[in-house]
């Protein structure tokens, strides 16, 4: 079972987190004036709710009501600050009435999170130099080891990522994703156990799937993919083209990448996620660009390449799409243009993971870089993926998006499409559905899941904690316990 948790019984934690924290792959900026400004107003309006419903803050808090007091609260900072591009569509009256709340925030969507992460515990990345790197990050850098008994690392595993994501999340079906490194804190066959233990949290159906990482520029990595395919039954293949043994990385039309992608094909797995954007300290920025995503998808036409964090800079603010100079998602937006592929087609995905939580609480940035995805990419080209446990569960970032309108100012200045409830369903699970073949009503939560939740959230208790490096220092940490570079 997964260890205790820091349950934060005076309430000081919001249960839409409005910080800084990153996972790890890049440094965070300063709060932006709006953020700080709703950060004081939700913990004003908690504590005035809290007083006003006769109810301690920690107990109004885990309250649907506690969340849309909190998106209420970032309506106004942008309000009071002129940004117009976008907000949370909650009632105001639902701050003080839980069945109002519980009635905006409910769940209505099929959820597919084709991006979390766990480490096992006692893998055999633990030993030797690299091993100490890996301890130093986990219990150096990322709050969650706090969770942890000294020693141990329980708190990074297929347990905890288990009740995180579908316990205290809406989420229906997850992927456990591969991560950089040899070897790799993620193992194919923990993967594989994390697998089985989701599956034995119950419901029907295939409850996660998992990632086979590849590293195509590391000698004896493509060999790999047969086992990972035939043996563990891998859903997909992940990339890291910035991770290389010396440091250098790979473009995804280069001789190596296309071994790759045949050998992808002749193994009949044919989906490819991308680590691009998130530029890793220590590694050559330009093998994270997305430049190359387009004319790899064009090239490759029988494999599904899926963006992970969409190219996205936590350096660059995000405004209207500018060829001329593109920065951030506007590179993969760029790419995605020039190698004319058209909205809502082709076999090029982007993907939200990371990218999502740390705009969700930037409105006018968020209108941004959701708008353009919509207006070049399309609803039907949109993927979810929460970058999960490594900022703690992920229902702020669910609710958040449940509710998020692109204001309708942006949609006439820009050309931005509404994001609908039809186009959150596909971006929230129909999409990845499709791609990685799943049947949804034999996985939409039901039955012993269905029940076993409802039970769980009968007495919440959830941590409302958010872990991984909060300002420059820490990242740097992290990068020099790795000697600048992953793994």
């Amino acid at each position: 079972m997964p260890p205790d948790f820091d349950l934060d019984p005076q309430g000081r934690r919001l249960p839409v987190k409005i910080d800084r924290t990153s996972n790890g792959e890049y440094v965070a900026p300063p709060l932006t004036p709006t953020q700080r400004l709703a950060n004081d107003l939700a913990h004003e309006a908690a504590s005035e709710n809290a007083r006003r419903l006769g109810l301690e803050r920690r107990a109004f808090l885990i309250t649907a009501a506690g969340a849309a007091s909190t998106l209420a609260a970032c309506n106004h900072a942008a309000d009071a600050l002129g940004e117009r591009g976008s907000r949370f569509a909650v009632p105001e009256e639902a701050a003080l009435d839980d069945a109002q709340a519980k009635d905006t925030l409910a769940k209505r969507e099929f959820i597919f999170d084709v991006q979390t992460h766990c480490v096992k515990p006692d893998g055999r990345w633990i030993n030797g130099t690299a091993g100490e790197r890996w301890r130093r990050n986990l219990t150096e850098v990322f709050g969650q080891a706090a969770r942890c008994g000294e020693g141990e690392y329980d708190c990074f595993s297929a347990q905890v990522l288990a009740k995180e994501v579908f316990l205290d999340s809406d989420t229906d079906v997850a992927v456990v994703s591969a991560l950089w490194g040899e070897p790799s804190p993620t193992p194919i066959d923990y993967a594989a156990e994390a697998r089985e233990i989701v599956a034995a949290i119950g419901g029907e159906g295939a409850r996660a799937l998992i990632h086979g990482g590849v590293f195509p520029q590391v000698p004896g990595q493509i060999e790999t993919m047969d086992e990972k395919a035939q043996r563990y039954g891998v859903a997909a293949w992940k990339m890291y083209p910035q991770y290389g043994p010396d440091g250098t990385g790979i473009f995804l039309t280069d001789p190596t990448a296309r071994a790759m992608f045949d050998r992808a094909r002749a193994l009949g797995v044919t989906t490819v996620a991308v680590h691009k954007g998130l530029p890793l300290p220590g590694l050559a920025y330009e093998y994270s660009s997305p430049k190359d995503m387009g004319q790899a998808a064009v090239e490759n036409p029988d494999i599904t390449f899926l963006t992970y964090h969409s190219g996205f800079e936590a350096e660059v603010a995000e405004g209207p799409y500018d060829p001329e100079d593109p920065k951030g998602v506007d590179r993969l937006i760029k790419a995605h243009q020039e190698a004319g592929l058209q909205r809502n087609s082709g076999n090029l995905y982007a993907e939200m993971g990371s990218m999502w939580r740390h705009f969700m609480t930037r409105p006018q940035e968020a209108a941004h870089v959701m708008g353009k995805l919509l207006k070049y990419f399309g609803e039907e080209r949109i993927m979810w993926g929460t970058d999960s446990i490594w900022y703690g569960n992920p229902q702020d970032q669910i609710q958040a998006f449940r509710t998020f309108e692109i204001s309708p100012e942006f949609q006439e200045r820009y050309g931005y499409p509404a994001l609908t409830q039809d186009a959150k369903r596909r971006i929230f699970g129909l999409n990845g559905a499709r791609v990685y073949g799943i049947d949804v009503p034999a996985v939409t939560v039901t039955g012993e899941l269905a029940e076993r939740r409802a039970a769980y959230r009968a007495e919440p208790n959830p941590s409302f904690q958010t872990y991984g490096p909060k300002n420059r220092r820490e990242v740097l940490a992290l990068w020099n316990a790795h000697g600048g570079r992953p793994g």
